[in-house]
Formats: structure tokens, sequence, C-alpha cells
């Protein structure tokens, strides 16, 4: 899934595919925890993702009604087990909301 990027570590524009929803769901146990919350709804918007010893992913997740919140997950290298580990979790976000690194 490692998107085309001009260089190592670069961010690749934001875009929208099924795959990604697939990684949303994987963290969202772990989404919940963090939150303290359970949702009812989540659904992987866009993402952007940067290639690293793995992949960090930046997601937009929408958690009902105009609530979003953003991800940043981390995807090890298959050859390294493919581990997707929750990295931290911004909440109150809006549709509009660009998705930039973050730290927390």
């Amino acid at each position: 899934m490692a998107d085309k990027v001009d260089m190592l570590g670069g961010w690749t524009e934001t875009k929208a595919t099924d795959e990604i929803q697939k990684i949303s769901n994987q963290v969202k146990d772990q989404v919940e925890r963090f939150t303290g919350k359970n949702y009812r709804e989540f659904e992987a918007v866009e993402y952007r993702s940067q290639l690293v010893a793995g992949l960090n992913f930046l997601i937009k997740v929408h958690v009902g009604a105009e609530d979003y919140i953003h991800l940043r997950v981390f995807q090890a290298l298959p050859c390294n087990g493919g581990e997707v580990v929750l990295r931290g979790v911004e909440q109150n976000r809006t549709k509009k909301d660009p998705l930039v690194p973050f730290i927390n």
C-alpha cells in the first residue's frame, strides 16, 4: 500500500481509499480506549502516508454527525511483522480540518 512520494520521509497528498478503512478498523479498539468513547460510526474518509521504516498514516475518521477525529497510525514493514499501532488521536476535528502531522 506504499504510495509514491517525492522522497523518503515525505508525506503524500491527501487521498481516500477502501484500504485505509481496514487499517482504521484495526486500531478502533485502541482509539476507543484512548478517547474513552465508543464509536458507532467509524468511517475513514481520507488519509496521508509517509514512508519511513514502515508507514506512518494520518487518517481523518468520521465518527458521527459533524464529528471527526484524526488518527496517527504506524504500520511496520511486512518483514517486521506488519503490526498496526495507534500513535495518537486528535479529537474535536471537523470535515474541513486539514490532515497535518501531530504528536500527543
